[in-house]
């Protein structure tokens, strides 16, 4: 049976929740309230996480099953729905189907889209009708790179991940992804690079409209970075690893992705993307090609 659409409410609802990546990333020392500014390039790629909403006969509940992987009790799921029902006073449970595509502690924000599409979801599905101020306020409230996730395919972000500027997104971009078999917490990374910045001086700094302009710009002449990169790569030489095999496949610019562990090499040809997925597949059992031009909307409703 498909989605059924009456006055009330739908039945069910599926979601389509995209990956990111950060092409720059600087982090900023920790602030009094012990968060972190920050001032990066993101941009949406097409792996996604499909999540299915559907109705529950049971009251204020959200009850999310994963086949991929076990899901903690308390998730970016059922947080999101717990400030939803806040906000809209429905009292009305869900059933959620995720199916999780996008690998966890890798970097590429999967948590965070799987939040913002649920409540995308939440939205049509209750029909709350609740405007782009109220759903960021929310997400702010889960995770801070939940915002980026209900605006623009590429994005200068700076706060906490809370201010966002749309710039336009590059579509000739062949990305190539390496996963090493090393999951790094948010909160472990954030804890390696507080020590990692006491310790030693901070690579070149680029200003914000130096980014943009670089970005639109030929990409063997980025000069990106990773604040992240130097203290994950110590704590896990395996970074390193595919970091260095990636850019010796060809990659005319290669960087970790958020905090770990993920890594990337950007192309402009189809072809040596492939051939490059194709000769790290050898070495790397989690490696996998897209392309920007394939993506080109927030999460989709099915």
């Amino acid at each position: 049976m498909g989605v059924i659409i009456n006055k009330i409410m739908l039945r069910n609802l599926s979601v389509k929740a995209p990956a990111k990546i950060n092409l720059y990333l600087k982090v900023m020392p920790k602030r009094p309230d012990g968060f972190h500014n920050i001032e990066s390039i993101f941009q949406k790629i097409p792996l996604f996480d499909d999540i299915t909403v559907i109705q529950s006969d049971l009251s204020n509940t959200c009850r999310v099953e994963c086949k991929e992987m076990k899901l903690p009790i308390e998730n970016t799921i059922t947080s999101m729905y717990r400030e939803f029902v806040k906000v809209t006073g429905i009292t009305k449970g869900v059933n959620v189907i995720l199916k999780k595509r996008i690998p966890s502690g890798a970097g590429l924000g999967g948590g965070s889209s799987d939040a913002a599409s649920f409540l995308e979801a939440l939205n049509r599905f209750f029909n709350t009708k609740l405007n782009h101020n109220t759903k960021h306020t929310l997400a702010t409230k889960i995770g801070s790179d939940v915002p980026f996730f209900l605006g623009p395919d590429c994005a200068l972000v700076t706060g906490r991940g809370d201010i966002i500027r749309e710039i336009p997104v590059r579509k000739d971009l062949f990305f190539v992804l390496v996963i090493p078999d090393v999951h790094s917490s948010t909160k472990e990374a954030y804890a390696f690079v507080d020590e990692w910045m006491e310790q030693h001086i901070e690579k070149s700094v680029l200003s914000m409209a130096d980014l943009e302009y670089m970005y639109e710009n030929n990409v063997s002449d980025w000069t990106f970075s990773n604040t992240f990169s130097d203290s994950q790569i110590y704590h896990y030489p395996e970074i390193g690893k595919a970091l260095s095999d990636i850019r010796l496949s060809g990659a005319l610019f290669a960087e970790m992705s958020g905090s770990g562990s993920s890594v990337f090499g950007v192309f402009l040809s189809e072809k040596k993307a492939k051939a490059a997925t194709d000769l790290l597949l050898h070495k790397w059992k989690r490696c996998l090609m897209v392309s920007s031009s394939d993506f080109s909307c927030v999460a989709g409703i099915q």
